[in-house]
């Protein structure tokens, strides 16, 4: 397939085309529509204006008109009842088969929309083929082939089924009069007449389940009897539907694909056949094996052509008949009405059913068509249209079918579907369509929605002045409080305006402008910036601005880029503060400038650095500890294991007092960012070397005072004086001392003023200080 063909069909997959009997006149102008549903109904391209004051005095018909009209006429477009045609694609489900698994198709009446689905067939399926076979009398021969030919069918089928099971049934007719002879001989053996031993004749056994036990299956065979009947016709159909609906008995896998291959020499008994033998009851279509054995054989009616077609498509089975040449026309008169179907000539002692059955399958599995199945009492509602679009080297046969596909092909299937009418104009109920591709276990779901009703009722009648029970009870519409409120809560409209039919009408105020979905967004109430509203970056919602994008603040004020804050090396704030509202943020209050480049008092005194120096020696110089700290500390601190030199014109030696140990640091400049680097190892006063020192020191002082001391008495003491003579101090005391004598132990000094002092100094086994005169 060309590509721009495959473009136009993925397209139509989302696009809904809307078609109208009635473009020739305008039917939705029509002076006796009053009603939102009256207008819809009256075709698909009319819509309805709920606009409150739309068109004042005129005739409420006015509001229903095209939608190009009403906008003409000055109805806003959110206030028009104009639901659209839509068609939406689950994704979420995945198919390796076909393609989509669900649709919703919304539809108005009169209009139609289109999809497309992907079908495609693979290389190998699992394959469960039940053997259904007619054992009367005329079908000895058959039977005796089918017991050497199951294993060799089996052996060629694996060519083409990665796992191929089999399974077997009987069936002969209802066991009734006239379609068998009810004589008690005959019913016991119906073979009695010729000396045969024949078994009861019966509707259908269930004898073998599927399975991949070939052994077994010939083993069943071999088992099988033949049985008789009166009349020319079988009960086939009945079978068929049997093995069809039982699912769970048969043993059906749901990932294989199934055939049901009917052994026959005669025609099928039809759906009111059953009344020759006074049997009324229709056939329900379900299962009913009690035991293996078919029990409603002789209560329902042989099930119809179309009933048996249904169920068939409806449980994905392929059906082969092998008839012989005498009922071929019979049945190939009847194969356009099965699908899924395929017809094989059976030659003479089914000498070619081994051909046939893999000629079969080939066949069945290259045909690729779709049925579609509405709800029984929707069909008359809806009209379907199908157009394969064939791949590459197969071909068309009629609208829905394509031949000769081979093995992960894909067909396209372009599908039109058409709503005529609604059951009431007050809306529907939910249609389900199926599309099922036959003989695939894999099915597409069409959920279709009409849309009949209007949401708005009468609600645009009643705002005109109209009058009567509907009015009373229109409200505000079906609905829809809750879409006028944000996500479903807070007041309606935002208290500024008023919910009609779903939609709010804004409030007027000569402050500005309402507007808004929820009525939320104003012109008035958010801070003004340059004269303008949220500075005209943004909107006012609810007395708050809602900047646009690369815009923040109380009034979209501050630029969310930080280009103005990028100093000339492109950092930014030179490394030292943070971009706030566009400008530079120090984060040390010393710094100052545009970009934070300022700071004459960084590389000051050692004091101002101690409280980050104290951090540092807090932690114990850890990393954690460090990360903490730096948040802290307006400089870059780094740990040595020791601070050597002396300040300089680029650093500063410092010292940090601690209550026992000392903290040696230095301060220093990179790249104008204060750095700090701060010593691993305290100068400590209870280490060694301080105790060394001091007692040093100690030993020292003391030793100086005792040689000074030595010294001055040295230096003091009299050289005349011999140790062995006594010393006597005489003093001459004038009349104005008499009245204080000195003793031995004490030493008196006399001032005089007109006459040299004399001092007598009497010494009592002790030294006398000198006496200066």
């Amino acid at each position: 397939m060309t590509s721009w063909k495959r473009y136009i069909l993925r397209c139509l997959v989302l696009t809904a085309v809307i078609k109208t009997s009635h473009s020739a006149d305008n039917d939705c102008t029509s002076p006796s529509i009053k009603t939102c549903n009256e207008c819809l109904y009256r075709g698909p391209e009319c819509g309805w204006c709920f606009q409150e004051g739309f068109l004042d005095g005129a005739q409420i018909s006015e509001r229903c008109d095209f939608v190009p009209n009403l906008v003409q006429k000055g109805c806003e477009l959110e206030f028009i009842e104009h639901p659209a045609v839509r068609v939406e694609v689950n994704a979420t489900l995945s198919s390796t088969q076909v393609t989509p698994k669900e649709i919703t198709v919304q539809l108005r009446a009169g209009s139609e929309t289109s999809f497309v689905l992907e079908v495609r067939q693979l290389e190998r399926y699992p394959v469960d083929m039940y053997y259904l076979v007619d054992v009367s009398a005329s079908m000895q021969d058959n039977l005796d082939r089918l017991k050497t030919v199951g294993i060799t069918l089996s052996e060629r089928m694996k060519e083409y089924s990665s796992d191929f099971r089999v399974g077997f049934g009987s069936f002969v007719d209802k066991p009734v009069s006239p379609y068998i002879s009810v004589h008690p001989s005959k019913i016991r053996n119906p073979c009695s007449d010729y000396d045969t031993q024949c078994r009861p004749a019966h509707g259908f056994i269930h004898v073998l389940p599927v399975t991949e036990n070939v052994t077994e299956f010939t083993r069943v065979i071999k088992q099988q009897r033949i049985s008789g009947n009166m009349d020319t016709p079988e009960g086939g159909f009945d079978a068929m539907l049997q093995a069809a609906v039982c699912q769970r008995e048969i043993g059906w896998r749901p990932e294989a694909k199934h055939l049901l291959l009917v052994m026959t020499d005669q025609p099928s008994h039809l759906a009111l056949d059953s009344k020759l033998a006074g049997i009324v009851v229709p056939h329900d279509g379900s299962c009913h094996l009690e035991n293996n054995t078919y029990t409603q054989t002789t209560i329902m009616e042989h099930p119809s052509i179309g009933q048996l077609a249904e169920k068939l498509l409806e449980n994905s089975i392929y059906s082969i008949f092998a008839v012989e040449q005498v009922q071929y026309k019979w049945y190939e008169d009847l194969i356009p009405l099965l699908p899924g179907t395929y017809l094989g000539k059976l030659l003479p002692k089914a000498s070619n059913l081994k051909d046939l059955v893999v000629e079969a399958y080939k066949k069945l599995l290259s045909d690729v068509e779709v049925e579609i199945v509405i709800q029984n009492n929707q069909i008359h509602r809806f009209w379907v249209n199908i157009t394969a679009l064939c791949p590459e080297g197969s071909r068309t046969q009629g609208p829905s079918k394509c031949s000769n596909v081979r093995p992960n092909q894909i067909v396209y299937f372009n599908i039109t579907i058409g709503m005529k009418t609604c059951l009431s104009l007050e809306g529907d109920e939910e249609v389900l369509v199926i599309v099922r591709p036959v003989g695939f276990n894999e099915t597409t779901a069409v959920r279709v929605r009409p849309v009949c009703g209007c949401r708005c009722g009468q609600r645009a009648s009643c705002l005109d002045g109209e009058e009567g029970s509907a009015c009373d009870d229109a409200g505000d519409g079906p609905g829809p409080v809750q879409d006028c409120q944000p996500a479903g809560a807070g007041p309606e409209c935002s208290g500024r305006g008023a919910c009609v039919c779903g939609k709010c009408s804004c409030d007027h105020s000569g402050l500005g402008t309402i507007h808004g979905k929820y009525c939320q967004i104003d012109n008035f109430s958010c801070p003004y910036k340059q004269g303008l509203s949220c500075g005209g970056r943004g909107q006012c919602v609810l007395g708050e601005c809602l900047c646009v994008s690369g815009w923040t603040g109380e009034s979209c004020g501050c630029p969310l880029s930080t280009e103005t804050c990028l100093s000339e090396d492109g950092r930014l704030c030179s490394g030292q503060g943070r971009c706030i509202c566009g400008r530079c943020q120090c984060d040390d209050p010393r710094r100052s400038g545009q970009f934070c480049e300022k700071c004459p008092l960084c590389n000051g005194s050692c004091q101002s650095h101690w409280r980050c120096v104290l951090c540092h020696l807090s932690h114990d110089f850890s990393v954690l500890g460090a990360t903490e700290c730096n948040r802290t500390c307006s400089s870059t601190v780094h740990y040595v294991d020791g601070i050597l030199g002396s300040s300089s014109d680029s650093s500063k030696l410092c010292l940090y007092p601690a209550e026992r140990c000392n903290c040696r640091f230095q301060i220093g400049s990179v790249q104008g960012v204060t750095e700090i680097l701060i010593g691993r190892h305290p100068e400590c006063l209870a280490s060694q070397r301080y105790i060394t020192t001091f007692i040093l020191v100690f030993l020292l002082t003391l030793l100086l005072g005792l040689s000074i001391i030595a010294l001055l008495k040295f230096l003091l003491i009299p050289r005349s004086q011999t140790p062995t003579e006594p010393t006597v101090a005489v003093f001459h005391v004038t009349n104005k001392e008499k009245s204080y004598v000195p003793t031995p132990s004490e030493k008196t000094i006399t001032y005089r003023r007109e006459q040299p002092l004399e001092m007598h100094i009497h010494v009592h086994k002790m030294p006398l200080n000198p006496v200066w005169q």
